[in-house]
């Protein structure tokens, strides 16, 4: 009987890591191309602003951060960087600088959702209609999957 539940322990978490690294693998190995560094220079041409992204804030960690040069404008916001990968990355714009998860939460009804990072260097996200940059101050990378914080960069 012990031997049955030490073989069970073990096959469960092997199993336990397995899915694990899958989740963290999975969207490296579906992400789309990351675009160039002349097409993030040619977005950032029309920003209005810049920030950057930093590993040491608050609730950042090993596996969760970005770094770069991040820029915003009407029609578009765009990284010259990396963020660590993972499932699910959302970009929104706060009216106020955002390091933590609570603050998030806290704020979440306040922000604007622009859309998905779908690539983890570099990336170029489209602003919608009807979403003012000039309204906010920060931008903000967030797992809506796992309620993660990624990164954040005040831009004014």
């Amino acid at each position: 009987m012990k031997r049955l539940l030490v073989l069970a322990a073990t096959h469960a978490a092997v199993l336990g890591a397995g899915f694990a690294l899958g989740i963290y693998a999975l969207p490296i190995l579906t992400a789309p191309e990351a675009p160039s560094a002349g097409a993030v220079q040619a977005a950032a041409g029309g920003a209005e602003f810049k920030g950057e992204f930093r590993r040491d804030l608050k609730d950042s960690d090993f596996l969760h951060w970005g770094e770069g040069t991040v820029t915003v404008g009407r029609s578009a916001i765009a990284l010259m960087g990396r963020i660590a990968p993972g499932p699910d990355y959302k970009l929104y714009l706060s009216p106020e600088f955002v390091e933590t998860e609570a603050d998030f939460a806290r704020l979440k009804g306040r922000m604007a959702r622009v859309g998905d990072v779908k690539t983890f260097e570099n990336f170029i996200v489209p602003v919608p209609a009807g979403v003012d940059p000039q309204a906010y101050t920060t931008v903000i990378v967030w797992c809506e999957s796992f309620g993660q914080f990624i990164t954040a960069a005040r831009y004014r």
